[in-house]
């Protein structure tokens, strides 16, 4: 399956490079809904609220009703979720599922306490976990902070805590490269749970490479270059 994902950043989408060099933007966020319209799921995440700047909780808002009650997609939202409080608010914007990243990581490894209160306010099937990988190993804080951790290390551990994985390749995300498919199946013999993979995917192909082995694919700067229809 092939989810179209929206990065918002001051208040319109964009799609970056590696996370960093902005390679488009669009103002009419709402607009893309249409442009996503046969699509049963989205992605939304807000890189304002993932840097530690000013969420676009307005935007998010009224993204997610739209593209739930005009459209009826399914919609995960994601981006700075590290607080139960943080949680409860994107929650009042009524998605499908919420996807936190790094407050699933601390010093000594798996933050678990915070993992078991979030799971208590949303509950596990609502949760997806993303391990976004640079270098082979996870990257936190709006992949600034790289940590010595595998993300088919920790899936196991993870699994009571969720309802799938985020797995999104920072080496290759924005640059319409090619899916590591190699990286992908590796994941996929780690879990046993629903894996969502991100990252330089652009042709149908690898949308179905991904799809033979159990995997959804998000996909951003393909769909928005008009490389996958």
């Amino acid at each position: 399956m092939l989810i179209p994902c929206i990065d918002l950043q001051n208040s319109r989408a964009v799609q970056l490079i590696h996370g960093r060099r902005k390679a488009l933007e669009v103002e009419d966020v709402t607009g893309l809904l249409h442009k996503f319209r046969r699509y049963s799921w989205l992605h939304i995440i807000d890189l304002d609220a993932a840097m530690g700047k000013t969420p676009n909780d307005d935007l998010l808002r009224e993204v997610c009703k739209k593209a739930r009650a005009k459209y009826g997609m399914k919609v995960r939202v994601g981006g700075g979720i590290r607080s139960a409080a943080r949680a409860r608010g994107i929650l009042r914007c009524r998605p499908t599922q919420i996807i936190v990243g790094s407050a699933v990581f601390c010093r000594d490894g798996l933050n678990l306490r915070f993992l078991n209160r979030l799971v208590k306010i949303a509950g596990r099937r609502r949760i997806i976990v993303a391990l976004d990988t640079a270098k082979n190993r996870i990257t936190i804080n709006g992949w600034k902070r790289r940590l010595s951790i595998k993300a088919q290390d920790v899936m196991l551990t993870l699994e009571p805590y969720c309802a799938g994985f985020l797995c999104t390749d920072v080496d290759r995300e924005g640059t319409m490269t090619g899916a590591n498919l190699n990286w992908f199946i590796e994941l996929r013999r780690a879990t046993r749970l629903p894996i969502i993979a991100a990252g330089g995917i652009r042709t149908q192909g690898e949308v179905k490479a991904l799809e033979k082995i159990g995997i959804d694919a998000a996909v951003g700067m393909a769909l928005y270059r008009n490389r996958l229809r």
